[in-house]
């Protein structure tokens, strides 16, 4: 038996999705070495409807290389390196997933 992972609840003074995904792929940028730390599976919510959760990255496993680096739901093809142009395209859009649902607004 495995034994459970830990999820870090991280509240921030934020008030826009567009800010809070720039501090998630800095966070991931600066502390991406810690292999204690999955940033891919990183998700993002409203302080007031924490169980609606909009995915940061690309969870693509890319074989030895590690998980896809690009935005949740970009386009073309998975990517170990960081398009920074992809961010300013507007990802991440909210999915419809039950983990993140299209959000409202």
């Amino acid at each position: 038996m495995t034994a459970p992972r830990w999820i870090i609840h991280l509240p921030t003074t934020l008030t826009s999705l567009d800010e809070v995904t720039a501090l998630a792929v800095a966070l991931r940028d600066s502390l991406g070495h810690l292999a204690v730390v999955d940033f891919e599976e990183t998700t993002l919510s409203e302080e007031g409807a924490q169980f609606l959760r909009t995915r940061v990255f690309c969870d693509a496993r890319l074989g030895a290389a590690g998980r896809c680096r690009r935005p949740d739901a970009h386009d073309g093809p998975c990517a170990t390196a960081i398009d920074s142009a992809s961010w300013k395209s507007g990802c991440p859009q909210p999915a419809d997933t039950p983990t993140s649902p299209k959000l409202a607004g």
